[in-house]
């Protein structure tokens, strides 16, 4: 079936909506932080009804699902401008400076992110957003290989899971201010910290075998 011309400006002016209001919301969780994002918040900013956004989005879920999806553009873009030396130990160590950079200046971004994947509930997220993640995962699995090119396929993929994992659960800290009476450990070295750590663990275990 051929899309009438009426039909294409319809999609059209609805694309541009949410264009506005995407941009809108970013801007509101950039000043005001993520718990600010409600329909409410958004419509208000926008000068908009929340019918409006939800004939756009059907759920703030898929707002914030797309919101996430360009933070996690935004790093991988970050990331990518690392360049690359002949040490992997190198390569990884000025990737996670990258990524916690990223996190640290766009602190409210992340924290939206964060909270997502906290109250996840177990729901399976989408293969396009699954996707972004794959994309910054790969950066790191090719450098762990290069480390530990003696383990096998699986081995490899195990030993970067648990390592982003790692990364990204310690990320939240990044968001916060929080530090307690810590003086050594801090936003700018703790993810180096713990790559160099679990590196130096992963490495004394290989030889223990």
């Amino acid at each position: 079936m051929v899309e009438t011309k009426e039909a294409k400006l319809k999609i059209f002016a609805k694309e541009q909506v949410k264009a506005a209001l995407l941009k809108i919301g970013r801007r509101l969780t950039i000043e005001k932080g993520p718990d600010f994002l409600t329909a409410r918040k958004l419509s208000e900013a926008a000068n908009t009804s929340v019918g409006t956004i939800y004939n756009a989005f059907s759920c703030m879920d898929n707002f914030i699902l797309l919101q996430n999806m360009q933070t996690l553009d935004e790093l991988y873009a970050q990331m990518n401008l690392v360049v690359l030396q002949k040490n992997p130990f190198v390569n990884l160590n000025r990737y996670i400076e990258a990524f916690s950079s990223y996190v640290i200046a766009n602190s409210h971004l992340w924290m939206l992110l964060y909270e997502q994947h906290l109250h996840n509930n177990g729901s399976r997220a989408s293969f396009a957003y699954v996707r972004k993640f794959k994309k910054i995962e790969c950066l790191i699995d090719a450098e762990i290989s290069k480390i530990y090119g003696n383990l096998s396929h699986d081995e490899q993929r195990v030993a970067a899971q648990v390592l982003e994992m790692a990364l990204f659960s310690i990320s939240g800290f990044l968001t916060t201010s929080a530090w307690g009476s810590l003086r050594q450990v801090n936003k700018s070295n703790i993810c180096k910290l713990l790559l160099n750590t679990y590196l130096a663990g992963l490495a004394t275990l290989r030889q223990g075998k």
